[in-house]
């Protein structure tokens, strides 16, 4: 929970320097809707149903049907697009037992989506913005990525044409970016083209995360609409987006890169305070107070055990700083500091720590 929550807070962050506004859905929508966005002929075997008041509902698999009623909840104006709505929304999707894997393959999951609307004209500077925005998170953890450019499946909506036209948009925006990627035949959403963005981790491995879809096909099912500079109305362009793709599955991909040993501004614990006897506890225990008033996650070791065990405990545990404290440390406030994976330590002033561990988390680097 506290990596998720330290991820939703970073994504925010990021979110709103990007001129995103965030939204919120229900989990549960009316068949109808589903009808009109095509799920229900294209995506029904992996959907959950139920009834209310004798009417058909569906758990949603995906936000964007919502998204769209947010949209059309008023009049826009070409003034306002592109409008960007961003939205972590709770998605079931009914997947065979056999492919459920971990965090990595689950039947419910918090999806990091965005909608963007748009007109034809501002197609490939959105493109270029989001992808921007994807490199940005992804080497903020550290990672690389591939792309792959997806094209029509067969069980899909709309004209030759339309698709023809999505494609060409998505696959102009990666040659003018000059980033290199792989395209990857009839593997598109049933709505339109789309770009899948592949992590690779630390150890050499890929996971597919970050994926932008181009949509011509919902705004006209729906109707949506934006009155243009000359005073008639138009139909916008519609791009789906996730960053993290799933929150659980980006969690997973982070325990696998990082192998459990997380930079400290979102290791779960950050701390480790190992008094040496009982003696010690209450100096410890004002410490760890101090650390959480300041925002830091710090646990005092009190067990009767010894030092050596403590100490080794923290590292498997693989908390990023450790910290023994005994009669020197009680009386001049100088800590002695082991970083997670190292042998040897160094010392610091409580003050200093305290703006050496802030600057850690301030900055998000990767390194203890």
């Amino acid at each position: 929970m506290t990596i998720q929550n330290e991820l939703l807070k970073y994504w925010r962050e990021v979110h709103r320097r990007y001129g995103y506004e965030e939204i919120k859905t229900p989990v549960i929508l009316n068949r109808k809707l589903w009808e009109t966005s095509g799920h229900w002929d294209h995506y029904k075997d992996n959907m959950y149903f139920t009834k209310i008041d004798d009417a058909d509902y569906a758990v949603k698999p995906m936000n964007c049907p919502g998204s769209i009623l947010v949209y059309k909840s008023r009049p826009h104006s070409y003034r306002e697009l592109p409008l960007h709505l961003a939205e972590l929304g709770l998605v079931h999707r009914h997947e065979k037992s056999g492919v459920l894997h971990g965090l990595f393959r689950v039947r419910n999951f918090t999806q990091d989506d965005a909608h963007i609307f748009m007109t034809k004209e501002q197609i490939e500077s959105e493109i270029q913005k989001t992808i921007d925005l994807f490199d940005e998170v992804y080497k903020t953890f550290g990672l690389t990525y591939k792309a792959e450019l997806s094209t029509r499946p067969e069980d899909s909506m709309g004209s030759d044409e339309v698709w023809e036209v999505a494609t060409n948009a998505l696959q102009k925006a990666l040659d003018n970016r000059g980033l290199e990627y792989v395209i990857n035949e009839g593997d598109g959403a049933f709505y339109g083209p789309k770009i899948d963005f592949h992590l690779k981790d630390s150890i050499g491995r890929t996971w597919q995360c970050g994926t932008i879809q181009l949509d011509m096909m919902l705004p006209e099912k729906f109707e949506m609409e934006y009155i243009g500079e000359d005073g008639a109305r138009h139909r916008p362009i519609m791009v789906h987006r996730v960053v993290y793709g799933s929150i659980e599955r980006f969690i997973g991909i982070l325990i696998e890169n990082f192998a459990g040993a997380f930079p400290v501004w979102f290791a779960p614990v950050q701390i480790a305070l190992l008094p040496i006897t009982d003696k010690h506890s209450e100096y410890a225990k004002k410490l760890s107070e101090r650390f959480f008033n300041l925002g830091f996650r710090a646990e005092v070791d009190d067990r009767s055990e010894k030092t050596g065990k403590k100490i080794r405990d923290s590292q498997v545990r693989k908390i990023p700083y450790t910290i023994v404290i005994g009669d020197k440390e009680t009386e001049t406030g100088i800590l002695p500091i082991r970083k997670h994976g190292e042998k040897d330590g160094f010392e610091m002033s409580v003050e200093d720590f305290i703006s050496y561990v802030q600057e850690k988390i301030s900055s998000r680097d990767l390194k203890y």
